[in-house]
Formats: C-alpha cells, sequence, structure tokens
C-alpha cells in the first residue's frame, strides 16, 4: 500500500463560522479578525470579554459575542494571483486531504511559486476552494483532479470570475446589484451606512436576505454613496508583500502637534495588528488614542501613535551594509565550531550572489566571532554607525553582548540558534530558531483532536520539563483524561477494556529529542500497533528512523513536526542545490542549508533603507525553513515559529 506525506503548514487550518453566541480561539486568531468575522468591532468583542488584554488570546479559550449584532463573516480579498515564469495557469478545486505539500508533490511546482499563485493560500485551505496552478502542470499531472478554467498569464493575472457571479450593470443612484459573495457586513461597509440603516431602507430584506443579482437601496435618495472603487478588504491574517527595494508610500509617518504621539496615515492594505507591530504599541495604547477605530479601519484615516524611540533607518551609503559574525576561531587557534561556521559561510555566501544577481546592492564583511571568551575583541571590527544588519553570533551570550553592543544604533541583529527567554526583550533581535514550546503547543492541538478517550503516555526521556508542559496543557483542553508521563517507551502499555478484558488503544507521545530514545520510541509504537488498531503516535521531534520504518509507522498514525524539509522536486528548491553542488561539488550539508536559508530570508525583506521590520510579517519558505515571525510581546523581538507537520497514514 502506498504511504504518503502529508505536511501542513502551521497556520493552514480554517474553520467554518455558523451562527453561534461563543467563539473558540484557534492558533492565529486576533481579537480584530475575530471581530470582523461576527461583525463586531474590537472594542465590543474586549468588552464583552475582559479578560482579552493587549490583544493576548489563550488558544482553547472560548469568547462570548453579541448574537444581535453577529453578521456573515467577512469575505476575504483574494489578490491577483502572480504568474510563473509567464506561464498559462488554471485552476483546481481542493479535494479532501490535499494539502501544501502533496499538491507541490503532485504538480511538480515548489511551494513558492506555488505561493506566487496564491497569496493567501495559508487561509483558502478548504475542501472546495479554488487553487491556481500552471496549466501545463494541470495538464500533466493533474489526472481526474476537478479543475475550473484557465486563463493566460499576463503582467498580472486576474482571478477567474465565478460563472454564477452576476455581472454589474448601470443601476440609479443610490442602488446597488448583490454580488454573489456579498454579506450585510461588506455592503454596510462598503456604502457606509449601518446594517440597521440598510433594512430601514430595504424592508423584508433581514427576513429574506441577500440574493445575488437583486437591486437594493444603499442610500437615501439624493445622497452620493461610494462607488466601492476605494474600498479594500483586510484578511483574518494578512500577510502584505512588498517587493524589496520599493517603498508603498512616501511621507506616511508625520510628527504630531503634541509631544508624546506621531500620526500615520493608514495604508491601504494595513490592518489594527500590522500597525500596532509596525509601531510596538498594544491595541490597548492605540485605541486609547483613536477611539473612530472601534467603526474599523479605512485607507486614509490619520491615527496617532504613542511615541517610541525610533527604528534603526539606513544612514550611508547606497549599499546594504551586512556583517556575518562566524565563530571560525582562527585569531584563538581553536577548530570546535569552525566545520559549522565554514559550511554556513558556503550557504550564505550562495544566498548573496542570488540577491546581488537580482539588483541588492550590498557590502559584507565577514567578522571571526571567536569563542565566547574572546568575543568582545571581535566587536572591535563593526563600525555600529555604517552597519544596516548583522547576521550572528551563534551563542547566547555573544547575541547579548552585540545587543549592547548596537543598543543606541538600534541596528537589527539576528541570531540563528539562540533562543532563550532572557533574548525576548530585546525588539531588534530576530530570533530564528523555533523554541521548545511553538511545537509542544502544537502537538497538544494535534492530540486534543485525536482524543477520543484513549490512555495517553508522554515519554519523556532524561529532562521531563517538555512532558510536564504538553501534560499541563491536554489536561486543560481534556476533560478527565488519563494522562502519565514515563521516562522510556518500554513503559508504554495497551490499555485493558474494562468491560471485556481486552487490549484497548493508546495515545503515545515523544517528548525527548535523543536519537537513542527517539528509536525506542519508533519500535515501541510499531510493536503496540501490531497487537491492536488504533495507536496513534505523536513527536515534538524528527528522527531518522521516522523515514527508515515509515511503513510500519503509519500504522501507528505517527505525527511529528520537524522544521527544515527540503521538498526536492519544488523547481526553486532543485535550482539551489544544483547552484551549490556546481559551486561546491555536494550536496550541501546541514550547516549550509541553514545559512542559505537565514540569509537569503534576511536579504529578501531588506529593502533600500535597510527597513527589514517592514516585511517581518511576511511568511516565507526558503531551501528547507519556513519563517513565521511573531513578536514575542508588544515592544519585544521577533521569534521565528513557523514548522510543518509531518503525518504518515496507512
Amino acid at each position: 500500500m502506498i504511504k504518503r506525506f502529508f505536511i501542513l503548514s502551521s497556520l493552514c487550518m480554517v474553520l467554518g463560522v455558523s451562527a453561534q453566541k461563543s467563539h473558540t480561539v484557534i492558533k492565529g486568531d486576533t481579537p480584530y479578525n475575530i471581530a470582523k468575522k461576527y461583525g463586531l468591532t474590537v472594542d465590543e468583542l474586549l468588552k464583552l470579554n475582559p479578560s482579552v488584554k493587549d490583544g493576548k488570546l489563550a488558544i482553547g479559550e472560548v469568547l462570548k459575542l453579541n448574537n444581535d449584532k453577529m453578521a456573515a463573516p467577512a469575505p476575504k480579498t483574494v489578490s491577483a494571483p502572480k504568474s510563473v515564469n509567464n506561464a498559462k495557469t488554471g485552476k483546481i478545486v481542493l479535494q479532501p486531504k490535499q494539502t501544501i505539500y502533496g499538491i507541490t508533490k503532485q504538480y511538480r511546482i515548489s511551494e513558492t511559486d506555488l505561493r506566487k499563485l496564491n497569496p493567501e493560500l495559508d487561509s483558502h485551505m478548504k475542501i472546495g476552494d479554488e487553487i491556481s496552478l500552471p496549466f501545463e502542470s494541470i495538464k500533466k499531472y493533474g489526472g481526474n483532479q476537478q479543475q475550473t478554467v484557465a486563463v493566460t498569464a499576463t503582467a498580472v493575472v486576474k482571478p477567474v470570475e465565478s460563472a454564477t457571479e452576476t455581472p454589474v450593470t448601470k443601476v440609479s443612484e443610490g442602488e446597488y446589484i448583490v454580488q454573489q459573495k456579498d454579506n450585510y457586513y461588506r455592503i454596510s461597509r462598503q456604502f457606509n451606512i449601518t446594517r440597521e440603516e440598510l433594512f430601514a431602507l430595504n424592508p423584508g430584506l433581514e427576513e429574506k436576505g441577500l440574493k445575488p443579482g437583486e437591486t437594493i437601496k444603499v442610500a437615501k435618495s439624493g445622497v452620493k454613496t461610494n462607488t466601492g472603487a476605494d474600498v479594500f478588504e483586510e484578511t483574518a491574517n494578512p500577510k502584505t508583500k512588498v517587493d524589496s527595494g520599493n517603498e508603498r508610500s512616501s511621507s506616511t509617518i508625520t510628527t504630531g502637534t503634541a509631544d508624546d504621539y506621531v500620526t500615520y496615515t493608514v495604508l491601504q492594505g494595513d490592518t489594527v495588528f500590522s500597525i500596532v507591530n509596525k509601531f510596538g504599541i498594544t491595541i490597548d495604547e492605540l485605541i486609547a488614542l483613536n477611539p473612530e477605530l472601534s467603526n474599523g479601519l479605512k485607507s486614509g484615516m490619520v491615527l496617532k501613535i504613542k511615541k517610541l524611540d525610533p527604528a534603526y533607518v539606513k544612514k550611508n551609503g547606497d549599499a546594504l551594509s551586512v556583517v556575518l559574525m562566524l565563530p571560525f576561531g582562527y585569531s584563538t587557534n581553536e577548530t570546535q565550531y569552525r566545520t559549522m561556521a565554514m559550511d554556513f559561510l558556503t550557504g550564505a555566501k550562495l544566498a548573496i550572489e542570488r540577491n546581488a544577481r537580482n539588483g541588492q546592492k550590498l557590502d559584507i564583511k565577514i567578522v571571526d566571532s571567536g569563542n565566547e571568551g574572546s568575543f568582545r575583541n571581535s566587536l572591535t571590527q563593526i563600525n555600529p554607525d555604517n552597519t544596516d544588519l548583522i547576521i550572528g553570533p551563534f551563542f547566547k551570550s555573544n547575541v547579548v553582548d552585540v545587543l549592547d553592543f548596537t543598543k543606541n544604533q538600534k541596528i537589527p541583529i539576528v541570531a540563528p540558534f539562540a533562543n532563550s527567554p532572557e533574548l525576548y526583550n530585546y525588539n531588534s533581535l530576530i530570533i530564528i530558531e523555533t523554541n521548545d514550546q511553538t511545537y509542544a503547543d502544537k502537538i497538544v492541538d494535534e492530540v486534543k483532536s485525536a482524543f477520543s478517550d484513549q490512555k495517553i503516555y508522554i515519554v519523556s526521556g532524561a529532562k521531563k520539563e517538555n512532558a510536564n508542559y504538553i501534560k499541563s496543557g491536554l489536561e486543560k483542553n481534556l476533560k478527565n483524561a488519563n494522562i502519565t508521563v514515563v521516562s522510556s517507551p518500554a513503559d508504554i502499555q495497551l490499555d485493558q477494556n474494562m468491560m471485556t478484558g481486552q487490549s484497548a488503544p493508546v495515545i503515545a507521545i515523544l517528548a525527548s529529542d535523543s536519537d537513542a530514545t527517539g528509536e525506542a520510541f519508533a519500535n515501541r509504537v510499531i510493536a503496540l500497533s501490531k497487537e491492536v488498531q488504533g495507536v496513534k503516535a505523536f513527536s515534538m521531534n524528527y528522527f531518522p528512523v521516522f523515514e527508515k520504518k515509515v511503513d510500519d509507522l503509519s500504522q501507528a498514525n505517527l505525527v511529528y513536526l520537524m522544521d527544515r524539509k527540503i521538498n526536492t522536486e519544488g523547481s526553486f528548491e532543485r535550482e539551489i542545490l544544483a547552484a551549490y553542488k556546481s559551486k561546491y561539488c555536494k550536496t550541501p550539508p546541514k550547516y549550509a542549508i541553514i545559512g542559505f536559508d537565514v540569509v537569503n530570508d534576511m536579504l529578501t525583506r531588506e529593502n533600500r533603507k535597510g527597513e527589514i521590520f517592514r516585511q517581518i510579517n511576511k511568511v516565507q519558505t526558503q531551501l528547507a525553513t519556513k519563517f513565521e515571525f511573531v513578536k514575542s510581546k508588544a515592544n519585544g523581538a521577533y521569534i521565528n515559529t513557523g514548522y510543518r507537520v509531518i503525518r504518515l497514514v496507512p
């Protein structure tokens, strides 16, 4: 039987919304997008739920909703898909069990190219959704896959309109023809009226509902209405795409008359939370200065923003000045980390050359950071007044030293491997390594979805912190669950049915990163799954044995997480792998892959002014690493939360 890997993005699950009086928070939710879904303002949502502070939500938290004010969920703007190599594009209809990874494998397209054609991909992964793909790929690899009309790529490919959508025809002033995807919220916002006013203008509309093609009144006679040309819809989880080096607007931030705030003019595509992240403030601070936000965010609106310390802005020269701090150890004659540093540099050089060929002006300086003891001497090689970005050093104590050294200039610092709560307070820091808590939270979500009263074993290995964290999370989410933390996989035992005396399946979770424990865990769940059907296994980490014994482990429905995996059939990935092999005559080792991914990701986020944080919210997948940054706190570091979920199914 053919076994398949199903790899899902951490944010690709979207739940349908029906009329209800509560909402259970899922990953990716914010007060603003929840309020929009249910036709509420943020202010109203916060008043109904006083426990929600500063926009912070806990996954699984149940929020109250004002049912009388609910509207149908606001439609999401679908950005025009970009053409790939000016090829014809078409669309497929998403089928059950199809995933991002499965689509890239079937249609021989890289995830990068797939996301170019489908910018809102993570929020559109529902059965029945349309996915844009190169037409030749659909024709060649689609088989019986349901597909829709193909379109020819131009400079920008326009989305295919539904055949059932009613064409817009000329109507009298103050009237509007209902479109296929309209709802009360969208129409009220577009024409700047309340739902109550809409119902008053159209008696019976509330009872019978909106019907595509029907003409309705949207303003009293003689009152000019918005044509909709300047109206925009923001997505529930927007990912703004701005080309490197190009500015969206000029002079959008100006100094206010008050001493304690500046003003900001809202741009099309802005959201409340993108503004909050941009300026490092809380939603409460934003709403306190701008009460009109309770009526929604509008393009052109001028907001007051609490004044904070200025962020780093490039001051000198045309080229971006980038420093790589790598622990070669030549100055101290140490070789402990030299191979790692050399490999990282080979991948970094490939990324630098690639971006330079694309027109980016770069001035690269490589600094030998030595060991932790001699590190401070290496700082003398850096001119903080003319450095735009520092990638490295590798070790936590050295990262703190660099942050202190550059605190007056606020230079963005990228930490490739250091991830510790002590670093989360630095707002100029970008942390690449995904932390254990992020992985543990995802395991809790996965187990919660699979749980049906089975006994749960959590294998801790030598360190129990992760196991105890998972146990605590499960106890909060599962009522009366029987959960046991054990040190060894050998302690996992099948449950016994009290009525029949027969063996019953269990859930087994691995919270250790030990290779030996991973091997033993794989062997144990394979043995248990042969005794009884229905065993479910989960692992926070990837181990090579998972691929060696994929057939057997699929019988245990193993689900595991990993942050780095190369899709060797993607065009982008094939190009990079071939370029590395041509340059260095070998396949890139682990740290070369990390070097390429980190440097390429950072350089593609930079613009000509060195304002890397303007594009830090973009989700990007490089050669093997997914980058999805979130702020640790309102004025803290950016932390990568990207990972992939791998499911083995029979």
